[in-house]
C-alpha cells in the first residue's frame, strides 16, 4: 500500500510539473506574439508620406487595387440588388429627361435632394476613416449656422428662402418683433439633421469590419479592441485614455441601445471603439445604427446647434468684439477688421434683391480659406497613410501565418 501511494504521489507530481511547464510555454508563446504585434504596430506608425513617401504610395495603390477587386467580387454576388439599382436609375433618368406633368415635382424636390445629399456627404467625411475624418462641422456646418444666426438677428426674421439658400441671404421686408433661439434652430434643422445622419453612416465601417471578423473567425489583428485595451491597461492602467476606452466598452456591453445612444450623443472621439465593440459582440445592425442616428443626428446636433446659436447671438458677438480690444498692444488692430467684416455682412443683408455684391476679400476670409485647404490636405494625407498602413498590416499578417505553418510542420 505504501509503495502504491508513493507511486501515485509521484505520478501526480509529474502531471503537475508537466502542466506547469505547459502553462509556462503557453505564456511565453503568448508574450512572444504580443511583443511581435507591438513591433509591427511601431513599424506601421513609421509608414507615412513624410518619412517613406515611395513605399507609402506603393502600398496605398496596392491596397486600393485589392479593395477594388474585393468590391467587384462582392457586387457579382449581389446581382438582384444591382439590377434593382440600375432599374431605378433608368426610370429616374427617363422621367427626368422627358417632359410631362411630373416635371413640376422634379424641379421642386431636385434642389432639396441635392442640398440634403451635400450635407450627408460632409457628415460622412467627418466621421469615416477611423479617426482620419475631415472636420466638416468646424469648416462648413458651424459657419453656416453662425451665418444664419447673425442674419436672423440682423433681419429679425428667418423668412429668407428655404434651403438651399442662394449665394447670399437677403433680409425680407417683413420683420418680427423678437427673435428666439428655437426659431433659428428650426431654420437650420434640415441641414443639421442630414449632417448628423451622414456622421452616423460614417461610423458603419468599423462596425462591419469587426462583425465580419467575428463571424468568419478571423483574428482582427491589431484592430482587435480587446487586445488594445488589455495592452494599454497593462502599460498605463491609470491613463485617462485607458479609463475612457474601458468606460465606453463597459457602458455598451451593459446598457446596449441606451449605451450606444449615450456615446453617440456627446462629442466622443472614441466612438470608433463603440462600433468595433458592437460589431465584435454581434449587436444587431438596426440597434447599432438606430441608436447612432438618434444620438448623433437628433440629440448631439441639437446640443451643437444651441451652442453655436448662443455663441453667435448678436449681443454675444458684439461683446466678443469689444473684448478683443482689451488685448494688450494687438487688441485695437485686431478689433478694427472684425468690426469692418461684421459691418459689411450686415450691409449685404439689406441690399435689394438681385443687386451685385462687390467681391472684396478680407483677411479673415483669406485665413479661413487657407485653413480649409490645410485641413483638406491633412485629410487626404491621413487617408493615404492609413490605407498604406492597412496593406502593410495585411503583409505582416501573411508573414506571421506562413511562419506559424512552418513551425507546425
Amino acid at each position: 500500500m505504501a509503495t502504491r501511494s508513493r507511486t501515485s504521489v509521484k505520478n501526480v507530481q509529474n502531471e503537475n510539473s508537466t502542466s506547469s511547464q505547459g502553462n509556462l510555454d503557453f505564456q511565453l508563446q503568448n508574450d512572444t506574439i504580443v511583443e511581435q504585434k507591438q513591433k509591427e504596430r511601431e513599424a506601421r506608425k513609421h509608414l507615412v508620406l513624410w518619412k517613406k513617401p515611395l513605399r507609402t504610395l506603393q502600398y496605398f495603390f496596392l491596397e486600393c487595387i485589392l479593395q477594388t477587386k474585393n468590391w467587384i467580387v462582392r457586387l457579382r454576388t449581389k446581382k438582384r440588388t444591382l439590377s434593382a439599382i440600375f432599374l431605378l436609375a433608368a426610370i429616374f433618368l427617363i422621367l427626368y429627361y422627358f417632359d410631362g406633368p411630373h416635371m413640376t415635382y422634379f424641379h421642386k424636390w431636385q434642389k432639396t435632394i441635392l442640398w440634403c445629399g451635400y450635407w450627408i456627404g460632409l457628415g460622412i467625411l467627418s466621421s469615416v476613416g477611423l479617426g482620419t475624418g475631415l472636420h466638416t462641422f468646424l469648416l462648413y456646418l458651424g459657419p453656416h449656422i453662425a451665418a444664419v444666426t447673425l442674419a436672423a438677428f440682423e433681419c429679425m426674421s428667418v423668412q429668407f428662402p428655404e434651403p438651399p439658400y442662394p449665394d447670399q441671404i437677403v433680409c425680407p421686408e417683413k420683420m418680427e418683433e423678437f427673435m428666439t433661439i428655437w426659431t433659428i434652430i428650426s431654420k437650420v434643422r434640415l441641414e443639421a439633421f442630414m449632417w448628423g445622419f451622414g456622421t452616423a453612416i460614417g461610423e458603419l465601417p468599423p462596425y462591419f469590419m469587426a462583425r465580419a471578423a467575428r463571424l468568419t473567425g478571423v483574428d482582427p489583428d491589431d484592430e482587435d479592441y480587446e487586445e488594445a485595451l488589455a495592452q494599454e491597461e497593462e502599460e498605463n492602467p491609470h491613463s485617462l485614455s485607458s479609463k475612457a476606452k474601458l468606460a465606453v466598452k463597459n457602458l455598451i456591453q451593459r446598457a446596449g441601445f441606451l449605451g450606444i445612444m449615450l456615446c453617440a450623443s456627446i462629442p466622443n472621439p472614441l466612438f470608433d471603439l463603440a462600433g468595433i465593440t458592437c460589431g465584435h459582440f454581434l449587436v444587431p445592425f438596426a440597434t447599432f445604427f438606430g441608436a447612432t442616428v438618434i444620438g448623433k443626428a437628433v440629440i448631439k446636433m441639437h446640443i451643437q446647434k444651441i451652442f453655436v446659436v448662443l455663441t453667435f447671438s448678436e449681443h454675444h458677438v458684439d461683446a466678443l468684439v469689444d473684448w478683443i480690444g482689451y488685448f494688450p498692444k494687438f487688441g485695437p488692430s485686431l478689433q478694427a477688421p472684425f468690426r469692418e467684416f461684421l459691418r459689411k455682412q450686415k450691409a449685404n443683408l439689406h441690399r435689394p434683391v438681385g443687386t451685385h455684391v462687390e467681391s472684396s476679400q478680407s483677411w479673415l476670409q483669406w485665413v479661413f480659406e487657407k485653413l480649409v485647404i490645410i485641413m483638406i490636405l491633412y485629410f487626404v494625407l491621413s487617408i493615404i497613410n492609413s490605407t498604406a498602413q492597412s496593406f502593410m498590416a495585411r503583409l505582416q499578417r501573411l508573414k506571421r501565418e506562413e511562419k506559424d505553418k512552418k513551425a507546425q510542420e
